[in-house]
């Protein structure tokens, strides 16, 4: 009887391992080019033997978060967050031009402003209070907030097809980071509920920080200003400062993810950059070139030339939203 379970066991073992080597890793991507040449890049870099083969400290990919993890229409979601908490200042903090834009509820104008307006945005709603209680903050918003035009909440916004992707490769053993022009600390406060990606493998955008002593603690405050903004050439630079080598995938969507993806894919051995190109405006939005957000010019021009992969989401992606929370 034991020798009959234990082969019983045996089996049910094996048919597991077969289903689960059959089981698509990538069920919202339609099938195509772009779906086969993404599966079989992770399939050749990680089988021993094959020519393309690299050893898990060489497996390191990065992603873009805004338009490329989630949605950033009709303007970023850190931008949402930092409108509500400044409407929410004493009075005569914001100056009046400003005030006057967030009582009206208009964003266009907010937008249009300057950069001196955005650094007094960020002033208001990102400063003076320490980075645990802007994370516990940033998440407390995340649980209630709702996005404006599709009523879900924006964690209801991350692009289902990306979290296979992010759950495929970290099943290959690859490390995956955000590399995001949005704020570290505040991708950080649902980057591992969300993504799977934890706090200490998101590269963002940096605001001035005090190390300070209340109550016999130390504690890290955040103070106004911009001290590093990662976008463009500085995705490239932030890359091999914090993780010191380069990537062998990197995914984006917009020209201020170009220098991203060159680092990437000019490197030797096996490489892949991919690019989202946003062209479903009935399950999401259609935008490129003229786009206040999410610009996607110089680098759809050359995609083609640069052996990228190009996502049409209408195309390709079968599903853009989780259907279940």
């Amino acid at each position: 009887m034991t020798m009959m379970i234990g082969r019983v066991v045996a089996g049910v073992v094996m048919l597991w391992l077969a289903c689960s080597a059959w089981a698509d890793p990538l069920p919202s991507w339609r099938s195509g080019p772009v779906k086969t040449t993404i599966t079989e890049f992770v399939e050749t870099t990680t089988t021993p033997g094959d020519p393309n083969y690299l050893p898990e400290s060489e497996r390191v990919a990065v992603f873009d978060n805004d338009g490329t993890l989630w949605a950033e229409q009709p303007f970023y979601v850190q931008f949402a967050y930092a409108m509500e908490r400044a409407r929410n200042a004493e009075p005569g903090t914001l100056s009046e031009p400003l005030a006057k834009a967030l009582k009206a509820g208009d964003v266009g104008a907010i937008m249009e402003s300057g950069a001196d307006s955005l650094i007094e945005l960020l002033a208001v709603s990102h400063a003076n209070l320490s980075v645990d209680e802007f994370q516990l903050d940033v998440a407390r918003w995340l649980s209630q907030a709702r996005h404006p035009e599709t009523g879900l909440p924006y964690t209801r916004m991350a692009y289902q097809p990306m979290l296979e992707l992010l759950r495929y490769l970290r099943d290959r053993r690859y490390r995956v980071y955000i590399v995001s022009g949005g704020g570290s600390d505040f991708i950080r406060a649902f980057s591992s509920e969300l993504y799977g990606i934890p706090p200490n493998q998101v590269i963002g955008s940096l605001g001035n920080l005090e190390a300070v002593e209340l109550d016999g603690r130390l504690v890290l405050m955040k103070r106004p200003g911009i001290a590093w903004l990662d976008d463009g050439l500085n995705k490239a630079l932030a890359i091999e400062r914090v993780i010191g080598q380069r990537p062998v995938l990197a995914v984006g969507n917009s020209d201020g993810d170009y220098p991203m993806l060159v680092w990437t894919t000019e490197g030797e051995g096996p490489r892949l950059g991919v690019l989202v190109h946003h062209t479903d405006k009935t399950r999401e939005y259609a935008y490129d070139r003229d786009s206040h957000i999410g610009k996607l010019d110089k680098a759809l021009d050359e995609v083609e030339s640069r052996g990228w992969v190009r996502i049409d989401m209408a195309r390709d992606w079968a599903q853009i939203y989780p259907q279940t929370p």
